[in-house]
């Protein structure tokens, strides 16, 4: 079945919720992958018959819980497994009141639960965005791969290890406190924010910008977001990766070069999507507990306000990023504030701030390629030159590696 199709995308936003819901009740993420597989099967026949149902989560979670019941049962060994796990043996019919017979109120903590198995500190960064997206979205180990730039055999034996890591952990979510639950929402929130920016800026392979990456995490992200209305957070990350995503038909020409953001075409950038990360940002920041998505997403919206690059309200975002190295301390966040100092003090200024940061940033390439810019503003052009070429070597993507040469033929000889 295409993807696009209208049953798919009722698979696809009811997978997140109802894999929670069953993982929880079957204590085991690979039964429950069969077992949505197996309701989404059923659904297909189903609802070309009888149309789509009036909750199709809880139409999927109860025909995927009773599919898993009987595979259970089909297996001779694991018969005992459905006592000691406390499933019901009874089933339910599915086709009345399937909606009253599951408790929605469970929803929350049980997609939490789930997000958090797969953002787990026992794995490592890549492995828990792999997880996500393929227990959580649902790509196949071909798209993950592809995704990674990794064969889809390494891709399944680097999800298998992940899962048997992922299940220990999973026995041991039961309900969490509310201190537990506001530090399992923060690791899934910078899980969230790192599968973004893994399809924002990708550092390998020919595509700088992988855009299904992006509109999972957006979309896991909104779903976060119905389940915590009330957390500034939650709308500060939804909000940048809004504000940021808006603009990608405008981040490469019909080359693939990468167009820096001043030189943007403006006309290109969605300003629905501009419009609503606004309004989150705003909403946020009332609140009155800015963190550091607030404040991120609150630079996006200045820069997507400006109608042009030299409207730029520079000294708002210098101040900015000053509100956010209090809240988020790094040298990285200095960098970008620098960054911003510049255009409003000058390149020398801001040069002379980085001096106490490079050591800590040798090995980040935007350090270098930002050396590198402003140098060329100062006419330091041998120094220019070294700053870009020590870039070069810090493994860009294509499309960062082609704008970087072209910073570099556009230096004098």
């Amino acid at each position: 079945m295409a993807k696009s199709s209208p049953l798919s995308r009722h698979f696809t936003a009811a997978r997140p919720r109802a894999m929670a819901a069953l993982t929880r009740y079957f204590r085991t993420v690979d039964l429950a992958e069969d077992a949505y597989q197996d309701a989404c099967m059923r659904a297909i026949k189903s609802w070309a018959n009888n149309g789509v149902p009036r909750d199709p989560t809880a139409w999927l979670i109860l025909v995927g819980r009773n599919a898993g019941i009987d595979a259970l049962r089909r297996r001779e060994t694991e018969r005992n497994v459905v006592e000691e796990s406390g499933i019901e043996a009874e089933l339910v019919d599915v086709e009345a009141d399937y909606a009253e017979a599951i408790d929605m109120s469970d929803y929350r903590d049980d997609v939490l639960r789930l997000l958090f198995m797969c953002c787990h500190d026992e794995l490592s960064v890549q492995d828990q965005l792999a997880l996500a997206l393929k227990v959580v979205v649902g790509f196949s180990v071909e798209e993950i791969a592809r995704a990674f730039l990794v064969k889809p055999k390494s891709m399944e034996q680097r999800i298998t290890r992940a899962k048997k890591k992922a299940a220990v952990v999973a026995a041991t979510l039961e309900t969490p406190s509310p201190q537990e639950r506001a530090k399992r929402l923060n690791a899934v929130l910078v899980m969230l924010y790192l599968l973004f920016n893994e399809g924002y800026s990708s550092h390998g392979g020919p595509d700088h910008i992988r855009h299904a990456l992006c509109q999972e995490a957006i979309r896991l992200t909104r779903l976060l977001l119905q389940l915590f209305p009330a957390q500034p957070e939650v709308m500060g990350l939804l909000a940048l990766c809004l504000l940021h995503h808006a603009r990608s038909s405008a981040r490469q020409d019909v080359s693939e070069t990468l167009v820096p953001l001043d030189e943007q075409d403006r006309s290109l950038w969605d300003r629905s999507a501009i419009a609503e990360g606004q309004v989150l940002v705003e909403k946020a920041l009332r609140r009155g507990r800015p963190g550091a998505f607030q404040i991120q997403a609150a630079i996006a919206a200045v820069h997507c306000a400006a109608p042009n690059a030299e409207e730029t309200d520079w000294s708002e975002i210098e101040r900015l990023y000053r509100a956010l190295e209090q809240v988020q301390p790094s040298p990285v966040v200095t960098l970008n504030r620098l960054v911003a100092a510049s255009k409003v003090k000058g390149a020398a200024e801001a040069l002379k701030g980085m001096e106490p940061i490079e050591a800590d940033l040798q090995n980040y390439l935007y350090f270098h390629s930002t050396r590198g810019a402003l140098c060329a503003e100062l006419g330091e052009e041998a120094a220019a030159r070294e700053a870009y070429e020590k870039a070069l070597m810090l493994g860009p993507s294509d499309a960062e590696r082609d704008y970087i040469q072209g910073r570099l033929s556009s230096l004098k000889k």
